[in-house]
């Protein structure tokens, strides 16, 4: 494989990350064990099958040119089995997945692994996948995951490629032709107008101060994970009853539930209006293979202070149609176009005050991740129960919600800063009875 080079945005998640501040998803699955012995055979399974998976035994190294760059290349002696980890039995799994979100991954080998977590009660087991957020993004590692626990994959079928993007052969400078002139200055001022509209935006967005104490508590790189499971069938009867989409309720569901959360703790909600960033794939649906990054978002108001649940979900809509107009190319949302206009030497020594910068303009992530034709997934004759996506969480930042559908429910993933947020499990029932109150209030 020819090495393939990071793109910018890319390279900004791969130089952000530090040891206390590690810079990998990932995505906790709950399986029903069919028999004593399910969680190791499970390991074997996912050892076997991600070695016949394109991309996964990729690493990044650094190139000589451009000078600060990085590119994916073949990891020699490549083993699957090295990022297959078996542990001891566990009693809770969004314990041990938190522990295990809060180690980096090591950066001289492919930036990928799977836990298999054997339940203490012998009935269940859990499978954490992580990768690291420049070698995926949340669509392309669900594509990932969803090869490795495809049953067809452990009969020998064909694996959907990985296609790399080719880099352009460079021959040396060459001086434009008088034709490429105007096309090359329009693109020239295009981009350059594009950056100062999407910095003018984050710079008005940090002049708004934040009002909770739960996100602008100092991050200290400990981490801990839970989750909230919601009927997918009650959140489309609100949508059909309201109006809108599907993510607009989900959106809602988490305005109300960090409501119900900061009330119940005494931080208060009035006049709290947390900003969301919401992640916005630019990456073709029908190509989830393509590594790398493609990637804007959205700045989302959340109208925590609001009282009335259809009020917060009205307010959400309006919001999210607003966006939607203006395109995932404006905004400050689209901060990480912005990569784009960075030489690698940038991303690479000025990471950490590019990290920084992301909490003066957001206060949580929340990322909706597709798990795209998944139904009936099974590992080792297993059937998974649950599935939570663990959003990254950057260096400053206390919060990420992380949301996905899979069968007839869904599946909402926290991770948050340990010292920050010691009662996630708080916001994650808060988010379950925000989401009874919605339906119990469309059904009057």
């Amino acid at each position: 494989m020819t090495p393939e080079p990071l793109t910018p945005l890319d390279l900004a998640f791969w130089n952000i990350e530090s040891a206390g501040h590690p810079l990998h998803m990932g995505g906790l699955f709950v399986f029903d064990a069919d028999a004593p012995d399910a969680a190791e055979r499970a390991a074997g399974l996912l050892a076997g099958r991600a070695a016949r998976i394109p991309g996964l035994n990729t690493r990044i190294r650094p190139v000589l040119l451009p000078v600060g760059g990085a590119a994916r290349h073949v990891a020699p002696g490549y083993d699957p089995s090295d990022h297959v980890h078996l542990t001891a039995p566990v009693r809770d799994f969004f314990a041990a997945a938190g522990a295990l979100m809060q180690q980096p991954l090591e950066r001289g080998r492919p930036p990928w692994a799977a836990h298999v977590l054997p339940g203490a009660d012998g009935t269940s087991f859990a499978v954490l996948f992580t990768f690291h957020h420049a070698h995926a993004d949340g669509m392309r590692a669900a594509s990932y995951v969803l090869s490795l626990l495809d049953p067809a994959v452990a009969d020998g079928a064909p694996v959907p490629a990985v296609v790399p993007q080719k880099p352009k052969k460079e021959s040396g400078p060459r001086l434009p032709g008088p034709r490429e002139l105007p096309g090359l200055v329009r693109g020239v001022v295009t981009d350059a107008g594009r950056a100062l509209s999407i910095g003018s935006a984050m710079a008005r967005a940090a002049l708004d101060v934040r009002s909770s104490p739960a996100l602008v508590s100092r991050a200290t790189g400990a981490r801990r994970a839970d989750g909230a499971i919601v009927d997918l069938r009650d959140v489309n009867r609100v949508r059909e009853a309201t109006g809108g989409t599907v993510n607009d309720v989900l959106l809602a569901v988490v305005a109300g539930g960090m409501r119900r959360w900061l009330d119940k703790r005494g931080d208060g909600s009035d006049g709290v209006r947390p900003r969301a960033l919401v992640p916005v794939s630019l990456r073709d649906p029908g190509d989830p293979s393509a590594s790398g990054n493609r990637l804007s978002g959205y700045l989302v108001r959340l109208p925590v202070a609001e009282t009335e649940p259809l009020a917060r979900l009205g307010a959400v809509r309006r919001t999210m149609e607003s966006n939607k107009q203006a395109g995932p190319a404006s905004g400050p949302g689209a901060a990480a176009l912005l990569a784009e206009v960075i030489p690698p030497l940038g991303h690479r020594f000025g990471g950490g005050l590019i990290a920084r910068s992301g909490r003066l303009f957001y206060d949580l992530l929340v990322s909706s991740v597709p798990l795209r034709g998944a139904h009936g997934l099974r590992l080792a004759g297993s059937r998974v129960r649950e599935a939570y996506p663990l959003a990254p969480l950057a260096p400053g930042q206390s919060l990420a919600v992380g949301i996905t559908t899979y069968e007839d429910r869904v599946c909402y993933g926290l991770i948050a800063d340990a010292v920050a947020v010691p009662d996630l499990d708080l916001l994650a029932r808060s988010i379950t009875e925000e989401a009874a109150e919605l339906v119990a209030v469309c059904g009057s």
